[in-house]
């Protein structure tokens, strides 16, 4: 009863909003999202890719629905998903400042070693 209480006053403040980063965690939806980027499919589709249930993908579509990374739009009668892969350059300018500083950090030990080298060649 008492976990019941805390869930039902608590359990709002737990939900997260969803970002790109959430998104890209699971590697089901990272194939989905190579899926659509060469091609718009329906949810059915989808699904016949992998070996998990409909709900399963639907479940992976919405996530990536809420994150921005597919939208749905609708064509006649069907309801086909389409890559936004645009906000993937969120993870890219995350990725790329560390990539610069561990150029920088490389650039650093290499000038160390060659330092060390040529010390070791002048004895």
């Amino acid at each position: 009863m008492l976990a019941y209480i805390f869930a039902s006053k608590y359990l709002h403040i737990m939900e997260t909003r969803r970002d790109v980063f959430q998104a890209i965690a699971d590697p089901t939806r990272r194939e989905i999202i190579g899926l659509l980027a060469s091609q718009s499919l329906n949810l059915n589709a989808i699904a016949e890719k992998f070996n998990v249930t409909r709900q399963a993908v639907s479940l992976h579509v919405k996530i990536l629905t809420e994150c921005g990374l597919i939208v749905i739009k609708q064509q006649g009668r069907e309801r086909l998903c389409e890559a936004k892969l645009d906000k993937l350059s969120e993870v890219y300018d995350w990725v790329d400042q560390y990539r610069e500083l561990w150029s920088e950090r490389f650039k650093s030990l290499d000038k160390y070693l060659a330092k060390i080298q040529k010390n070791k060649l002048k004895k």
